[in-house]
């Protein structure tokens, strides 16, 4: 079972920067797709981007134009460069590795507060 350790969230003041990666103990090149999701307080979890093995990214409206989701095969690492962030974006973020079968393994979570 390969293991997913993500990192990088903090408390920033809206309009400013993260960036969040999500780092596999194995190769990453047996998923099929990574995503990153968030879960604010009190509300279901979202899916917020996803990039498929052939590096062809996809996001949820709300964040188009300020994510950029991107993986590095070499360092089996997903990152999620996030800028202009806003007070809505504060969650637990989570990233999730899913190989062409359908399973795979989730991250524990890290948290970004985003304050106004």
């Amino acid at each position: 079972q390969v293991q997913l350790v993500e990192s990088g969230g903090g408390l920033v003041q809206a309009g400013g920067s993260l960036t969040l990666s999500c780092a596999s103990s194995g190769s990453i090149s047996r998923f099929n797709a990574m995503y990153w999701y968030r879960q604010a307080p009190g509300k279901q979890r979202e899916l917020v981007a996803t990039i498929s093995s052939g590096g062809i990214p996809r996001y949820v409206d709300s964040v188009k134009g300020r994510f950029t989701i991107s993986k590095d095969n070499a360092m089996n690492t997903v990152h999620l460069q996030m800028t202009n962030l806003k007070p809505e974006d504060t969650g637990v973020y989570q990233c999730l590795f899913l190989n062409g079968l359908g399973s795979g393994s989730w991250g524990q979570g890290t948290q970004v507060t985003v304050s106004s």
